[in-house]
């Protein structure tokens, strides 16, 4: 009897389940992805500040080649994109509009036709046309790549699921930093960026791996 109950026990440990999420507590579906043809493209702050200022992200290099490959496949398909651009007051020291570290990366610099929306806050929807630019396309459902995954990421996609938008957030798609602990502690980036994603696929965002389990 010992001897089962500890084999039971190894067993359950072995192989651990997730937990549900808020969504599935209270009777709704499994979270699914949006249908890439049936969505905008939202790309948030791919600006040279996470590569080359002061807020170098944690495998900020790898996050935005698969920024790219998402604009790679927007492009192909005709897929509306729109590009967030964090701006902030001249002298502030981070995204400044005199300096060199606002505009976009290279491998998310905005074609013709693509939109630019600036923004001063997290929340790319606050005090900013984004929602009425995403009014126009009539289409309901983003996908989101961005940066930084626990700021300006989980704000948009938050405030998109309060104007009744559904998001899908491609992880491998974003990025952030470490994060101080306490007066001497500090939250390595790598943990930042999966809690926040836990934080939005419990009921804000549909949370995939990567690009590839978007479905056309």
């Amino acid at each position: 009897m010992k001897s089962l109950l500890l084999l039971t026990l190894a067993t359950s440990l072995s192989t651990p389940s997730a937990p549900p999420t808020l969504t599935e507590l209270g009777g709704g579906a499994p979270a699914q992805p949006s249908r890439f043809a049936d969505s905008v493209i939202l790309i948030i702050d791919a600006q040279r500040e996470y590569t080359d200022g002061r807020l170098r992200l944690a495998g900020v290099d790898n996050a935005l080649h698969q920024t790219a490959r998402l604009l790679a496949r927007a492009r192909r398909a005709g897929v509306p994109v729109i590009h967030i651009q964090q701006v902030s007051k001249p002298g502030r020291g981070l995204f400044d509009p005199q300096g060199p570290f606002l505009a976009f990366t290279p491998e998310a610099e905005p074609r013709a036709g693509e939109l630019v929306v600036p923004k001063r806050l997290p929340n790319a929807f606050a005090g900013t046309t984004l929602e009425a630019e995403l009014r126009r396309t009539g289409r309901k459902d983003i996908i989101i790549s961005g940066y930084m995954t626990h700021m300006c990421v989980s704000a948009t996609a938050r405030a998109a699921f309060d104007l009744g938008y559904k998001t899908t957030v491609i992880a491998d798609a974003c990025a952030t930093r470490d994060l101080a602990d306490g007066p001497d502690g500090r939250l390595e980036a790598g943990i930042v960026h999966r809690v926040a994603l836990a934080e939005l696929a419990d009921r804000f965002s549909t949370v995939v791996g990567t690009l590839d389990e978007i479905p056309d």
